[in-house]
C-alpha cells in the first residue's frame, strides 16, 4: 500500500523524479506515489522542493511534511497531517489507479 493512516497523520511512499519540467503528481508506480519533481537532486535542493509542494497542495505548514525514511533515496516516506483535502487526494488517486 503506497500510502498507511495512523491516528491523525498519513504516511505515504513516494517515488521522487528530480529534474523535471515542472511539479506534478504522476500516479501509483510499484506501490508507491510518483512525484516528479523540478529541482535536481543536488545538496537537498529537491527534498526542499518536495516538502514546498506537498505542502502546498494538501494546505499545511512545510513543519507538518516530515521525513520519516529515504531522506537521501529516491523512495522516500513522508509523513503529514490526515486531513481534508489529503482524504479527498486519496480517494482521487484510488479512483485513477
Amino acid at each position: 500500500m503506497w500510502y498507511e493512516v495512523k491516528e491523525d497523520f498519513v504516511t505515504f511512499r513516494i517515488k521522487a523524479v528530480p529534474n523535471s519540467s515542472k511539479n506534478v503528481v504522476s500516479g501509483i508506480l510499484d506501490d508507491a506515489l510518483k512525484l516528479k519533481i523540478k529541482a535536481p537532486a543536488v545538496e537537498g535542493a529537491a527534498n526542499k522542493e518536495l516538502v514546498k509542494f506537498l505542502s502546498k497542495l494538501f494546505k499545511v505548514s512545510k513543519s507538518e511534511v516530515v521525513f520519516v525514511g529515504g531522506e537521501t533515496s529516491k523512495q522516500k516516506r513522508i509523513r503529514l497531517p490526515y486531513n481534508e483535502k489529503v482524504k479527498l487526494f486519496i480517494e482521487e488517486i484510488e479512483k485513477e489507479s
